[in-house]
């Protein structure tokens, strides 16, 4: 090995999404130089909306971004809950919330955020494409990490956020198995017009039926984002996206098929969705995970992305005293943001999958009952058992 020290604080970074980024924009503002590899060739994320909750748009607002992403994507201003023949179940109290919270969710393209995040990187941070990790080594001084195109670098700290099927956690702890979650997801972003859910209210709704879900929402510019959650086993393949999302929805309340057959074939991804029994550790001595590659989640809560993002500046926070870059205090900082975040995250996790089962419901009973209890739910309970998630300030 290269006994090289890497001068002043240097952190590596595998993944440049929205977790890596955001990290790379806390530790730059604390004279951290920092290096973001991703194995994609393009800087890009998935053509998908994600939903930034207030918890999400407080930590924007430590960045100083929270604006600028308001401006690009849309306020969430309802957010309405029906049966799949459109009977009103009930609705998120989102004004209620924006009062209590000091701010809307708002929904945004991904690769938009993603692009609102690299703008911010400075002189001391840089972005390599097309880098897959093969391996790493770590000593008392340093990280060395390498990868498939022959190339090494070496900083203090390595930071795995690289997602669900993390090459970092891989090599930390061994292929750990996913859990699926009984649905498989197909998202769509399409221009479309409805009277009922115009641009300038923003949100949209979510419509329930027998193992099948279909959520509608502004995205900004022109456009909506559309999901379908569809029970069915895992490794289904489907050939014609379009023609089997229709077919699992014909019949449905307007404007659910109006919206999917104005989606272009090419402009709808599919999906299995799993998440993973939370990990007992996410570090080792100088190399750590965030985001989905220590905890990846079920998107049941709209916390994903979120999640990443609370990890980041927490582990800012934990590296920020460092002036010694010694193993022993790299390792305390690190086990200190990992004791910071685990219960956290765990909780998230195991909520989101309970979430999934109430929504997924296929009995009709069950659904019946689901149902007539979530009409007479009052506003204050709905916001008081969600008050933990979205009133959490890191």
């Amino acid at each position: 090995m290269n006994n090289i020290i890497p001068s002043s604080r240097k952190a590596i970074i595998i993944g440049a999404g929205i977790g890596g980024l955001t990290t790379a924009l806390f530790l730059q503002r604390q004279g951290w130089e920092v290096v973001i590899y991703e194995k994609k060739r393009e800087l890009s994320e998935f053509g998908a909306g994600i939903v930034l909750a207030a918890n999400a748009m407080h930590i924007l607002l430590e960045l100083g971004m929270a604006e600028q992403v308001r401006e690009a994507g849309a306020q969430v201003g309802m957010a309405e809950i029906r049966s799949w023949d459109g009977k009103p179940i009930t609705s998120v109290p989102v004004s209620k919330q924006a009062a209590k919270y000091g701010t809307y969710s708002y929904l945004i393209h991904r690769a938009k955020l993603q692009k609102i995040l690299f703008q911010q990187l400075n002189e001391f941070s840089t972005v390599y494409l097309n880098k897959k990790l093969i391996a790493f080594e770590q000593d008392p001084h340093q990280v060395v990490v390498h990868f498939d195109d022959g190339t090494e670098d070496k900083g203090h700290i390595l930071i795995g956020a690289d997602g669900i099927h993390s090459q970092v956690a891989h090599l930390l702890f061994g292929l750990k198995q996913l859990r699926y979650s009984g649905f498989k997801a197909f998202r769509g972003i399409t221009s479309f017009l409805d009277k009922r859910y115009m641009p300038e209210i923003g949100g949209g709704f979510e419509a329930w039926g027998r193992g099948r879900r279909f959520g509608f929402s502004q995205l900004g510019e022109g456009q909506v984002f559309w999901f379908a959650a569809i029970n069915s086993d895992s490794g289904t393949v489907v050939d014609c996206k379009k023609d089997y999302v229709l077919q699992q929805f014909e019949g449905w309340h307007n404007p659910i098929e109006r919206a999917i057959q104005s989606t272009d074939e090419g402009a709808i991804l599919t999906h299995d969705i799993h998440d993973r029994i939370p990990l007992e550790r996410w570090s080792q001595g100088r190399v750590t995970l965030l985001g989905d590659a220590a905890h990846p989640m079920l998107p049941n809560l709209g916390q994903g992305g979120a999640q990443a993002m609370e990890d980041a500046l927490v582990v800012a926070r934990c590296l920020e005293g460092i002036s010694i870059l010694s193993l022993s205090s790299v390792t305390a900082a690190l086990q200190s943001y990992e004791s910071n975040r685990k219960a956290r995250t765990n909780q998230v996790v195991r909520q989101s999958r309970r979430m999934a089962r109430i929504v997924q419901m296929s009995n009709p009973a069950a659904i019946m009952l689901r149902n007539q209890v979530l009409r007479v739910l009052p506003d204050e309970v709905q916001m008081k058992q969600l008050d933990w998630l979205l009133g959490y300030r890191v």
